[in-house]
């Protein structure tokens, strides 16, 4: 049950490159956030791609059979994005590269996106009569779930943005032994290596200290 499971993993950079991270092994064991419906639903809400209230609505007007099967779409795109990647992560792309985003294509044109005024909050600073002027309302892109398979939509947007914004030469997969994690690498040498230095690169850290002992022993040994 998706209850049972840890809080999913964002240390990408893009959500669009995070989806790849709902599938990871933390520890030892691989952990799928997508494994069902109440999964999907658990990990786009932990993402911010789904409210309390889009949960709602959609826990009303669709079964839990509905949502396993579009959590396995929303895991068979996983797949094809993560194929994406590894075949591109590493080098920029190119023109000729959106003949393989037909997937992404054919979700993004389904998408039911609407743009409503809701109220504001926060002040914008615009200057009358030397005055700050509230914001009375913001402009808000909202979905309409009408259908299981449009909760893929917000997720596709994501995927689009991480593609047509990121330089994919700083792509990158952790080195940590059996880390599964993809990240963009913005660090200014671009020289990160581990999705986490606290988990994989201490990790890493601790298996070369290791065998430089066992080294140091080895060779007393030799030498006696």
């Amino acid at each position: 049950m998706e209850n049972s499971l840890p809080p999913a993993i964002f240390i990408a950079g893009p959500l669009g490159l995070d989806f790849l991270n709902s599938l990871a092994r933390p520890i030892a064991e691989l952990v799928d956030w997508l494994g069902n419906g109440a999964g999907l639903l658990s990990w786009m809400k932990q993402a911010g791609l789904l409210t309390v209230d889009d949960i709602a609505v959609v826990k009303s007007s669709m079964s839990s059979k509905e949502l396993d099967r579009v959590a396995a779409k929303a895991r068979g795109l996983r797949d094809w994005l993560r194929g994406f990647v590894t075949e591109h992560m590493g080098r920029p792309l190119k023109a000729e590269d959106l003949t393989q985003l037909g997937p992404l294509h054919d979700l993004l044109a389904s998408d039911e996106m609407f743009w409503s005024l809701v109220p504001g909050s926060t002040p914008l600073a615009m200057q009358t009569s030397g005055k700050t002027s509230p914001r009375i309302f913001h402009l808000r892109a909202k979905r309409r779930f009408r259908n299981p398979d449009s909760l893929l939509s917000p997720i596709a947007e994501e995927i689009a943005k991480f593609i047509s914004s990121s330089d994919f030469r700083y792509v990158k997969a952790c080195q940590g032994d059996h880390c599964i994690l993809f990240f963009l690498d913005n660090t200014p040498r671009h020289a990160r290596r581990w999705c986490s230095m606290a988990v994989c690169g201490n990790r890493a850290k601790q298996a070369a200290h290791l065998e430089r002992l066992k080294k140091r022993k080895s060779s007393k040994k030799r030498r006696s």
